[in-house]
């Protein structure tokens, strides 16, 4: 598989996974929560990362 399709489907999922979270947050027990709540941050913003990288490597790319 490629790498960015990889990339766009672990970013599609992580965001999606943050979403369903907020929106089920009343539905979860407190201890499930909050750790929950700490694996999608943390995917989140690997996801941000992996966004700006690979702006940076297409800028790259082009020139």
């Amino acid at each position: 598989m490629d790498p960015m399709t990889s990339s766009v489907v672990f970013i599609i999922a992580s965001f999606s996974l943050g979403a369903v979270i907020i929106m089920k947050r009343d539905t979860l027990p407190p201890k499930m929560r909050r750790g929950l709540a700490l694996v999608s941050i943390a995917m989140i913003a690997f996801a941000f990362f992996l966004i700006v990288y690979s702006l940076f490597t297409m800028g790259a790319d082009a020139t």
